[in-house]
């Protein structure tokens, strides 16, 4: 099964990346979405979706943030033919540990998206940061550590683009964030972006394939 929502931010996300790429979007929209819409478990739904990465490694840098889409996919649509106390099973718990290395710090922004549609509250980043990462409590120093760019950078919601863009050209290399800061910074910035706002994005970006590629998925999960 596949969630609607995560197939349109699979198809706008390809569409984006696989055209300033020159590569056969269709393709691989339809590859794509095929490994989502399987019956199979979990773990071969991984399997099969790396499988479409190694046939396109042009796209590799979208590889784990895919990943965290088939998680989302799995959250929202797949654990639906399972039992219902399924995520606290022992078969959960090892799938968890065989998949600890694998996909970004994205999965907690679609997580909080998810949480801001059943909330019907606007996403602000002051309240994904403090509300819903909890960063400020002393139990979760480890999510302080991973997003400390971005705690330290929340003036920038009152800047510009290109502020972010400066900003994020500074983010430590061996930042878990370092690919991300910018598009979820400037999602964050204008969660309902205008054509004008989107164009100041692309335009400020560096690796346009895939800041705008993220900024897509974000958009669909805020809009869907």
């Amino acid at each position: 099964m596949i969630d609607p929502k995560i197939q349109e931010a699979i198809k706008s996300s390809i569409e984006i990346f696989a055209e300033k790429n020159e590569l056969n979007t269709k393709a691989i929209q339809d590859d794509l979405i095929k490994v989502f819409s399987s019956d199979e478990d979990f773990l071969s739904k991984v399997d099969l979706l790396d499988a479409v990465f190694d046939d396109y490694p042009q796209m590799e840098a979208l590889r784990e943030v895919f990943f965290d889409l088939l998680l989302m996919n799995f959250f929202s649509a797949d654990v639906i033919k399972l039992e219902d106390d399924y995520l606290d099973s022992p078969e959960w718990e090892q799938i968890e540990e065989d998949t600890l290395d694998r996909g970004t710090e994205l999965l907690n922004v679609l997580l909080y998206l998810n949480e801001c549609k059943d909330e019907d509250i606007e996403p602000e980043l002051e309240d994904f940061l403090k509300e819903f990462l909890l960063v400020d409590e002393d139990e979760f120093q480890d999510e302080h550590r991973i997003y400390e760019d971005i705690i330290a950078n929340q003036i920038l919601m009152e800047t510009s683009i290109g502020e972010i863009a400066s900003a994020a050209a500074n983010v430590d290399d061996e930042s878990e964030l370092k690919d991300l800061f910018y598009p979820i910074m400037c999602f964050f910035y204008d969660v309902e972006p205008s054509e004008e706002i989107r164009a100041e994005v692309e335009r400020n970006s560096v690796a346009k394939d895939f800041d705008m590629a993220v900024f897509s998925i974000l958009e669909n999960f805020n809009q869907n």
